[in-house]
């Protein structure tokens, strides 16, 4: 599969009917994407699919052209679509509602986190094509809202992420009750070898559509790292939002809910104006917030992994890994977000002395090329940084807390230099480690959360009558 962003293949070489070709031509869409190029082909002759492609490489139209050609509006259902999150779901939706241009096919979309009864309401009525999330289509299935044996084409998108969020048996259940799928297609960034197992259990004789090497999942974008800790990673974070122009939008990625809440309001504290997206929030919200995003009314979105699934925005220009993640395919998800469709994009990430262990495990799954950096300077005409610099003693310390100071003293006694510092610092015993005397100055170890206040109460102090100044190592 090639790696660039469209192949020499024109959707016009197929025998689209004319409504999703109109659909086509009048987005500006004339040559497919290389999954496209080589999946819808196949999956128009009816071939089942499990294929490989990395986020933003157009792969909603790869499995969603053939379904829509696939089926008639009759009211009855004939396709379902599976995905892990609401976000996603409501996006797959939206882009097969464009993509059918005037056929008339009615596409509803179902999730938790809203109305059942609304939605009940809607599948009652008639539907031709389904897009749900697991937990959904199975209640709406019990309830006799869907049913499944009327559905002969099915898909389930972003396969390795369903199997980490556990849907596995979820999908099982509804495949039993599919007894006449005449066609499934399986799509996934990645492919653990879970995934593959899986899949084998209700796909026996797909074509694999795929890369041969880990390299073309990754996004062709500039990535950087710049090696910094907790305590300055909003300064780094604020050089780089200084430097955002009216067309960036940015996505910053952190670990946790609580991290995505304080980072919010340390931006907006800082008038970087932000919007926060976490499973915490009202379906409502989050729908509100990707919307405002997706058209570019907000320009700042700090999220989660899983909250972010439905982040699918071609104007994405930064990704910013403000924590790094535990495991490398989510990283590959992250940056996935920026550069789509052949745009440029560019991937910071900042990594303190704890993250390095993650860091080296990404760079070496996926043959990286991260170039390690600064943070970049203020913009010209910009004296002043957003957010201040702060003395950072935890990148500092090593293993057991300590960091080491310099004193300009050839003192010959390590206690009378112990007495004197836990003295003038009024220091506990236990936050003074080891002492070095040389011929030129000593070392002091001393504890990290006493550094800058030993720096403090040390300097201009006078030790066998020299005045002390102090050095960090």
């Amino acid at each position: 599969m090639s790696t660039s962003s469209h192949s020499s293949v024109r959707f016009s070489d197929w025998k689209l009917s004319d409504a999703i070709m109109g659909a086509l031509q009048g987005k500006g869409w004339e040559f497919a994407t290389p999954i496209q190029a080589e999946s819808i082909p196949l999956a128009l002759s009816g071939r089942d699919i499990v294929g490989q492609a990395r986020t933003g490489s157009g792969k909603t139209a790869a499995f969603g052209i053939p379904i829509l050609e696939n089926c008639k509006p009759s009211g009855n259902p004939q396709a379902l679509i599976m995905c892990p999150t609401r976000e996603l779901a409501t996006q797959v939706g939206e882009e097969l509602s464009w993509l059918q241009g005037s056929k008339g096919l009615k596409i509803i979309t179902v999730y938790g986190g809203t109305d059942i009864e609304k939605q009940a309401k809607q599948l009652q009525a008639g539907n031709d094509i389904i897009v749900g999330t697991p937990g959904r289509i199975i209640d709406m299935s019990k309830r006799g809202h869907i049913d499944l044996k009327m559905i002969h084409s099915f898909a389930l998108d972003e396969a390795d992420r369903m199997l980490d969020m556990g849907f596995f048996p979820d999908i099982l259940w509804c495949l039993e009750r599919l007894e006449n799928r005449e066609q499934t297609l399986l799509f996934s960034a990645t492919f653990p070898q879970e995934v593959l197992e899986a899949a084998n259990e209700f796909i026996s004789d797909a074509e694999h559509v795929m890369s041969d090497e880990l390299e073309v999942e990754v996004p062709e974008i500039d990535q950087y790292m710049i090696r910094i800790g907790r305590a300055n990673k909003l300064w780094a974070l604020g050089r780089i939002l200084a430097h955002l122009d009216s067309d960036d939008q940015v996505i910053i990625f952190t670990n946790t809910k609580r991290m995505v809440d304080l980072l919010v309001g340390r931006l907006d504290k800082h008038r970087f104006p932000a919007t926060g997206l976490h499973g915490d929030m009202a379906q409502n919200k989050r729908e509100r917030i990707i919307t405002d995003f997706r058209e570019g009314i907000s320009k700042i979105i700090v999220a989660t992994d899983v909250a972010a699934r439905g982040l699918d925005v071609d104007g994405v220009t930064k990704v910013i890994n403000y924590d790094i993640p535990a495991d490398s395919e989510s990283y590959v998800h992250r940056i996935g977000r920026t550069g789509r469709m052949g745009r440029k994009g560019e991937a910071w990430s900042f990594v303190s002395n704890e993250d390095s262990s993650n860091m080296n495990k990404i760079i070496s799954t996926w043959s990286m090329d991260i170039h390690e950096t600064n943070a970049p300077d203020l913009p010209v005409g910009v004296n002043r940084d957003p957010v201040r610099k702060q003395e950072d003693w935890g990148e500092k310390a090593d293993v057991f807390g300590m960091v080491i100071l310099r004193l300009n003293t050839t003192s010959s006694s390590k206690l009378k230099v112990h007495q004197f510092i836990t003295a003038e610092a009024r220091l506990p015993d236990l936050a003074v480690g080891q002492i070095v005397l040389g011929s030129k100055h000593t070392s002091v170890e001393i504890h990290r959360e006493k550094a800058q206040y030993a720096i403090d109460a040390l300097k201009g102090k006078k030790f066998e009558g020299q005045e002390i100044m102090v050095q960090i190592i």
